[in-house]
This record gives C-alpha cells, structure tokens and sequence, in this order.
C-alpha cells in the first residue's frame, strides 16, 4: 500500500482566489526571544489551499462543514485524468468514462502543474467543470467531486451554477488538490477539513491522502 498526500503546502506563496484573504503565518511565540514555547498566528480564508467546499458555502439553510458527513469525505475514488487541452470538463467527456460503482472523483487535470510555479501567483486559466457535467454527476449519485485547483467554477462565471448544482444536492466539492504524484485510477480517499463551528460553515482547509488499493 502507497500513501500520496494530495495536499497544498500552506505558505505565503500558495496562490489565493481573487478576493479571498490573503495567507499569513507569523510567530506570535518565539523560543529565541525567550518565550516558553513556539507559537505561530494563522491568517488565512477558510478557501485557502486544498479545502472543502459546504453546502452552506452557496446553499440557504445549507448543511455547514462541522457537519459533513465522512460518508463522503472517505471512501473509494477514482482519479480521472483529463488531457491537457482540455480547458473545461462537460458532459461529454464524462459520458465517455466508465463511472459505474464510482462514488467519488477527483480530476486531475493541467492545474496540477500550476502548482510547481505557484509563488503566490493566480492562474485565472484553470481547468473547471460545467454546470451540465455536474448536473450528470449528481445523476450518477456521485458523492464528492475534486479539482486540483482553487475552484471547479470557471472564473469570473456569471453564475455559480455549477457550486449550486453539485453542493444542493449534497455532494460535497474538494478543491485545490495536488495529484502531480498520482496517477489515473482507484483510491482511497482520506480528506478531513477542520472542524470550524464558527462563522458561516461554508468551508475549511482540509489535509487530504490517496492510498492505493493493494
């Protein structure tokens, strides 16, 4: 059995979504200046590197992610790779795929390579998915789908229809995966976002891990 940590390193040089807050991790105790322990100060959006999206991150009333069920956050997935001219994912990419018995994906797409030039810089050219494509994957009763970037919206979309779509029906979305190290295939996923009870629920950075099946 291998285990590959999906995960984005949190630093001031992981790119942040325009408009969300910026990642600042300072120290607020230090043993070289003669306090008894090190301490350090996290400022970041609940956004920020690879995180779990809430139904309440776009849903009314939605389910918060203190309450997320770990039904969807653990359990077999199936890493999808797309090819690299593909600049969004829609249907009829997915009807070509096999998902039968397939209850969480994770896209592995262009994006994971963003991440070896990140230095804190915004790439608005991701890959993402359709509202139609995630309209075909609550079809398929698909419980959580990943996207090795910040976001599985296009940028700048007129409407979130895609976040409405996937979150309002209780799929939970996992963004800003690292899966350079993974290749297509089955899994076992671990993904555990913080357990905020604070706030508007509608999100938290979570560490996330593939293990292989054998």
């Amino acid at each position: 059995m291998q285990i590959y940590d999906v995960s984005v390193t949190l630093s001031d040089q992981t790119p942040t979504y325009p408009g969300d807050p910026g990642i600042e991790i300072t120290q607020w105790l230090n043993l070289e200046q003669g306090d008894a322990a090190n301490v350090s100060l996290l400022h970041f959006g609940a956004h920020s590197g690879t995180h779990v999206d809430a139904p309440a991150h776009f849903i009314k009333g939605g389910s918060k992610v203190d309450s997320l069920s770990f039904e969807n956050l653990i359990g077999p997935a199936c890493v999808l790779e797309v090819p690299d001219e593909v600049m969004e994912i829609g249907k009829d990419f997915l009807t070509g795929l096999d998902l039968m018995n397939v209850e969480r994906v994770l896209f592995k797409t262009r994006n994971s390579a963003f991440w070896s030039e990140a230095n804190g810089h915004f790439r608005s050219d991701y890959t993402y998915l359709t509202a139609e494509a995630a309209a075909f994957l609550v079809e398929k009763k698909i419980k959580l789908v990943g996207i090795d970037y910040l976001s599985v919206e296009k940028f700048k979309a007129d409407k979130f229809e895609t976040h409405e779509i996937l979150l309002g029906h209780g799929v939970t979305i996992l963004e800003g995966l690292d899966l350079r190290q993974v290749s297509s295939g089955d899994y076992e996923l671990i993904c555990l976002p913080l357990k905020i009870g604070a706030g508007s629920g509608d999100g938290a950075p979570a560490r996330a891990v593939l293990r292989t099946l054998d």
